[in-house]
């Protein structure tokens, strides 16, 4: 079976190619990205319109799955911390400019989201401080569409305990990893974090589906 992934991300590609490969054994299961998908042909990016992670993800699956007349895997991921009720959320990657796009590169954008997270926790004691990655996967194309949702559960740190890591990007050197709080996100293994991760948890989820499928 050969999925397109809603991402032209080649990272974010052998990230999934990897961790699925493990959860679909044999080669059942093919993913391929946006890039390989329409082999140079224009797509059209849909409008993340959705309140949610959940619409999101399936308005990215729908809208791919419908231009390539294939299978399409999609997921919306983003942070929620608990003292902020919720948010960032379906804004995390433009929670700097509250969800407007704004031409900034990815790296300005994260320097910019991680200053004012800190900055709306200000006094906000470690212990309120409880957070969780979320990935939301929809898959369309195979029948009924089939939605999972993953979570990564810790808090955010206070200013001098955190930022820490080089092995994340966006939040993860703010992230401190439950139940011990010791390590951030971005100071974890690569294969330990694909263990614990959001997404890696909503690919076990999938991967039960798929292996169903294949």
């Amino acid at each position: 079976m050969e999925i397109v992934l809603a991402t032209a991300n080649p990272h974010k590609v052998e990230e999934m190619r990897s961790i699925f490969g493990s959860l679909v054994p044999g080669g059942a299961v093919r993913l391929i990205g946006l890039d390989e998908a329409f082999g140079g042909r224009p797509l059209q990016e849909p409008a993340e319109t959705g309140a949610t992670f959940e619409e999101n993800a399936a308005i990215k699956a729908a809208a791919y799955a419908r231009q390539t007349g294939r299978s399409c895997l999609a997921d919306d991921s983003g942070l929620e911390v608990d003292a902020l009720g919720g948010r960032p959320g379906v804004i995390s990657s433009h929670f700097c400019t509250d969800g407007r796009e704004t031409g900034m590169s990815r790296g300005e954008r994260d320097r910019a989201n991680n200053l004012r997270l800190l900055k709306e926790l200000e006094g906000v004691p470690p212990q309120r401080r409880t957070a969780r990655f979320v990935c939301v996967m929809c898959l369309q194309g195979t029948g009924k569409p089939v939605s999972v949702r993953g979570t990564f559960e810790g808090r955010i740190g206070v200013p001098g305990e955190v930022p820490r890591g080089a092995n994340g990007f966006g939040y993860d050197p703010l992230f401190l990893v439950a139940p011990e709080y010791l390590h951030t996100s971005a100071e974890l293994a690569v294969a330990e974090k694909n263990r614990l991760s959001h997404r890696a948890a909503a690919a076990r989820l999938m991967a039960d589906h798929l292996r169903h499928l294949a």
